[in-house]
């Protein structure tokens, strides 16, 4: 369900300098047995001139960059709740945070890789909910940026350094794994948060009109809006 994502970030000397730790994004999954809707980020840490790594405390802030893909016109349309009509969509467009994972990275030694798990909503009033909802296929680009403590054995003793400030790494989310994951949480459903005066208006309408569901009230009420 993964897919694979651009080569990580360089690991060369700057200028003679020692070279830096790298991270790649192997892929994205759904999370087939967690309780709560959560993907799962694979990613690969290289530590490479072959020290041992005691650990490393790793931060990730994790954005969608939505300026990196195409939208059909079903998709700008319910976009535009977001970003605005599609003519100004140069200006108003702009990257979404959508996670901070803080996560701890055992020890190694050249290379490993962890897992970043993400849990996720589906509430519609915030805006990668929105933005997710509003897509029908493709793929989603995100950016990881990574921080933290990096703890390595050094000489007789250990060395404490931080995760350089530009160590980041590309990703693509497959707009099929997040429909299986809220699928498979919400089969078929979607999530609006109503304020407590609407919602008892709403339940007066529906007990006024005898309807069954609140689909069949949301359902009347569009077929009186269109009217």
């Amino acid at each position: 369900m993964g897919s694979e994502t651009s080569p990580e970030t360089s690991s060369e000397g700057r200028s003679g300098a020692r070279p830096e730790i790298g991270f790649r994004c192997l892929g994205v999954r759904a999370d087939p047995h967690a309780a709560f809707p959560t993907l799962r980020f694979r990613v690969r840490v290289t530590e490479p001139v072959g020290e041992s790594v005691h650990a490393i405390a790793l931060h990730t802030q994790i954005r969608i960059e939505p300026a990196g893909r195409r939208y059909g016109d079903g998709e700008s349309a319910l976009l535009a709740d977001l970003f605005g009509d599609p003519s100004r969509w140069g200006e108003t467009v702009r990257p979404l945070r959508f996670a901070n994972v803080s996560v701890m990275v055992p020890r190694f030694t050249g290379s490993t890789e962890v897992d970043l798990p993400v849990p996720c909503s589906y509430d519609l009033e915030v805006a990668a909910g929105k933005y997710f909802a509003s897509l029908d296929d493709g793929e989603v680009p995100m950016l990881l940026l990574f921080s933290g403590t990096v703890f390595a054995r050094s000489g007789e003793g250990f060395a404490v350094r931080q995760v350089p400030w530009h160590c980041e790494a590309r990703a693509s989310l497959p707009v099929s794994v997040w429909r299986e994951l809220i699928d498979r949480y919400f089969p078929g459903c979607g999530w609006l948060r109503l304020h407590r005066d609407t919602l008892r208006a709403l339940q007066r309408f529906k007990s006024g009109r005898a309807l069954a569901t609140w689909d069949e009230a949301v359902e009347a009420l569009l077929e009186e809006a269109r009217g």
